[in-house]
């Protein structure tokens, strides 16, 4: 990767964008975070609020208590301390996954545009952690590490108008799950009966940028005995830190 000069946008009156790159990397990645967390520890006077995205970091501010050149000062001096900032340690949250048939109905489709069988589309896709590099589209939906090229595969020409909340897809070299209910122009490959978005959870997002997700194949049996657990609030979601990466020698399970 290329070293890029970080660039200051505006973006209207009451923001600006700070853009660290124009790929998808964990370098990139990591410095989106490292500013988010800059920012939110120095307590700025007139920040309302912080959006993360893949390479760029939506500084939205009240021009009335903060002025743009001041903003732009104080963010370029934290911009310059940003290998001092530690960032939480990354956990992983498993995300049991029901593969092809009615729950993945594209997943013949992916395993035949590259050559494949479908077991193989599932042992590849379930295989490794994924980074959550940011959330939006829809409230929970997550963007995350790319997937191997042997199931990368082209989206749908025409989105489909609804897909059910759970369903997970494939598009391009991009993976993903759509906590609600809504459009899709992924191949959905399976669906997970976890809520990705619950409005009256008390967290209502259940994933983070900068942690990981793990997909586990399940088959229809356990897929109705979560979904039970998940809908009367008995489930208990398996979390535990990445490896590697702080203290990592055993699980948590949190609910």
């Amino acid at each position: 990767m290329k070293d890029m000069k970080t660039r200051y946008l505006t973006a209207g009156d009451w923001a600006l964008t700070i853009e660290f790159g124009n790929e998808i990397s964990k370098i990139i990645s990591r410095k989106v975070r490292s500013m988010k967390v800059a920012i939110e520890s120095r307590g700025i006077p007139g920040i309302i609020e912080l959006v993360p995205a893949y390479c760029s970091l939506t500084v939205h501010y009240n021009p009335l208590i903060i002025s743009y050149d001041d903003l732009i000062d104080t963010l370029k001096t934290l911009e310059n301390q940003l290998d001092e900032i530690s960032l939480p340690e990354p956990k992983v949250t498993e995300i049991p996954t029901l593969y092809g048939g009615k729950y993945g109905e594209d997943i013949e489709y992916v395993a035949n545009y590259n050559g494949i069988a479908v077991e193989d589309v599932v042992k590849i896709h379930a295989s490794k952690e994924y980074l959550i590099y940011m959330l939006g589209f829809t409230p929970g939906f997550c963007y995350l590490d790319q997937v191997d090229e042997r199931i990368a595969t082209p989206r749908l020409a025409t989105p489909r108008i609804k897909v059910p909340a759970g369903s997970v897809g494939i598009g391009g070299k991009q993976t993903g799950i759509y906590p609600t209910e809504g459009p899709a122009g992924w191949r959905i490959i399976g669906r997970t009966p976890l809520k990705l978005f619950d409005p009256f959870r008390e967290k209502p997002i259940l994933l983070e940028a900068g942690d990981y997700v793990k997909f586990i194949p399940i088959d229809e049996d356990e897929y109705k005995k979560i979904e039970e657990a998940v809908n009367n609030g008995t489930y208990v979601y398996t979390i535990y830190p990445k490896k590697g990466m702080g203290d990592c020698n055993g699980r948590n399970k949190n609910n």
